[in-house]
């Protein structure tokens, strides 16, 4: 139980952690104190609820297609390799730091109603959260049999300390990320994980 949960946590980290639309909303809402709290809940609840839908899903369909997990752990692993040269590239193109349109500004607080219905969008209509939510954590779930409760409880814990951390830890991180090389080297840190969970599910 204790390795499947860690195994979730820590691959919710990975996946979670990385640059994206949804990121740099929250960091821009926790720059900028607004509506802090329900944009927090709100990633981290989504991600929960997509989570808890690849991992029951996936334990019910592997049970009637035995075929499906060996199929799903390849592509899993396929994927976990190329999300690491993703990042790998970035690294190397120096393309790791926000850009400047995406660093926070002084602005009017939108209201709560429009701030979480661009957090929702930027959320639910990304095809890459169900990738990482459903198929990615889903497919893995499968190797924890008896324990995917646990692997989708630590990567729902992952989910909600980033984001919550994230949020309001983003005005002490700003003078940290303002600079490139932070970037760098947390996507060569992303890239080994990624590789590292790779490579297990192939031996």
């Amino acid at each position: 139980m204790i390795a499947a949960y860690t195994s979730g946590l820590f691959l919710g980290f990975s996946l979670i952690v990385a640059i994206g639309a949804q990121n740099a909303f929250v960091l821009q809402q926790g720059l900028r104190g607004h509506h802090v709290f329900a944009v927090c809940l709100t990633c981290a609840i989504s991600d929960a609820l997509l989570i808890a839908a690849g991992v029951s899903g996936f334990g019910l369909i592997s049970t009637r297609a035995p075929w499906l997990e060996p199929v799903m752990r390849y592509a899993g692993a396929a994927f976990l390799f190329a999300y690491a040269l993703r990042n790998i590239i970035a690294v190397v193109q120096g393309q790791g730091s926000l850009k400047p349109a995406d660093q926070p500004a002084d602005q009017p607080a939108a209201s709560l109603a429009a701030t979480l219905a661009i957090c929702l969008m930027l959320t639910w209509a990304n095809p890459h959260v169900y990738l990482d939510t459903v198929v990615l954590l889903g497919s893995i779930s499968t190797q924890y049999t008896g324990y995917e409760k646990g692997f989708a409880l630590g990567a729902m814990t992952a989910s909600f300390l980033f984001f919550f951390s994230l949020g309001y830890g983003a005005r002490f991180l700003r003078p940290l990320f303002a600079r490139p090389i932070a970037w760098r080297v947390l996507d060569v840190l992303i890239a080994a994980v990624m590789v590292a969970i790779g490579i297990s599910l192939l031996v």
